[in-house]
C-alpha cells in the first residue's frame, strides 16, 4: 500500500503495514528463523502468504535470507533495521494490554503459539539434573491434548508424541488457564486453590515453576480499566 506522503510514519507504513508483517517482526525477534518456526507462531498464515510475506521482507530489508549449511532451505534473520523495532513490538504490547485485551475470545487462545512462548520460557538454570520432561494434559484439546517439553542441558524441545520418557512433572489445565499463567492473570497458587489446575510433581520442582518458566514480558500489566477504577 502506498500513501504518497513524505510523513516518515506513512514511509513506514508501507513497510509494515501489511497484514502479518509486525507477527512476523515479532517472531523474528523471539528468535524464530526458519519457516516451520514461523507458521508455529503464526498458525493461522496460509504457507503462501507466509512465503510472500518473508520474500518482501528480505525485499525491504527487515530479514537476511542465509541458506541453512547442507540442507535445501533457507533461514531468515533479523536486520539492524528489524532490531530497531524491538521498542515498537514492546510497546505495541503494553498498548495491548491495556487496552485490547478486553477483546480476547475463545479463539485466541492458540495452543501451538502457547506451547511456542512456554518452550522459550523455560530457564534450565533453575531446573535440577540433566534432564526435565514436563508434560501439559489440556482438558480441552480434542486431538493432540497432551503436549511435553523436554528440557535436557540447555536445550528445550516440544512433543506431541509421547517421547518415553518419565515425566517429572505434569500440568493438568484448559488452555486458558495455561494462557493466563503465563500472562500473568493469574498466579499458580490461585489457579490451583480454583481447581483451575492441577500441579503435580516433587516440591522442589512444583514450588519453583514460578522461576523456571518465564513470564510473559507484559505479565502483570492491568487492563486500562482497572487503572482507571
Amino acid at each position: 500500500m502506498v500513501y504518497n506522503q513524505f510523513c516518515p510514519i506513512s514511509k513506514a507504513m508501507e513497510v509494515l503495514g501489511e497484514k502479518w508483517t509486525l507477527l512476523i517482526v515479532r517472531d523474528a525477534l523471539c528468535g524464530s528463523t526458519r519457516f516451520n518456526e514461523f507458521q508455529r507462531g503464526l498458525s493461522q498464515i496460509s504457507p503462501t502468504v507466509l512465503t510472500k510475506r518473508l520474500s518482501q521482507m528480505v525485499d525491504e530489508g527487515l530479514l537476511f535470507k542465509k541458506r541453512i549449511p547442507g540442507q535445501r532451505g533457507y533461514e531468515y534473520f533479523p536486520t539492524q533495521a528489524c532490531k530497531e523495532l524491538y521498542p515498537v513490538i514492546e510497546q505495541m504490547g503494553i498498548w495491548g494490554m491495556h487496552w485490547a485485551r478486553h477483546q480476547l475470545t475463545e479463539e485466541d487462545y492458540d495452543l501451538e503459539l502457547l506451547m511456542l512462548y512456554l518452550e522459550r520460557s523455560i530457564q534450565p538454570q533453575y531446573l535440577l539434573g540433566k534432564e526435565t520432561v514436563i508434560r501439559f494434559n489440556f482438558s480441552d484439546v480434542k486431538e493432540y491434548p497432551s503436549w511435553w517439553l523436554v528440557v535436557s542441558d540447555d536445550q528445550v524441545d516440544v512433543c506431541v508424541h509421547d517421547p518415553g520418557k518419565e515425566v517429572d512433572v505434569y500440568l493438568n489445565c484448559c488452555v486458558r488457564v495455561m494462557c493466563q499463567l503465563w500472562m500473568g492473570d493469574i498466579s499458580y497458587r490461585a489457579a490451583i486453590n480454583q481447581g483451575e489446575l492441577e500441579l503435580v510433581g516433587p516440591k522442589q520442582l512444583t514450588g519453583t515453576i514460578q522461576q523456571w518458566i518465564k513470564p510473559s514480558l507484559w505479565a502483570g500489566l492491568q487492563p486500562a480499566s482497572d487503572i482507571v477504577a
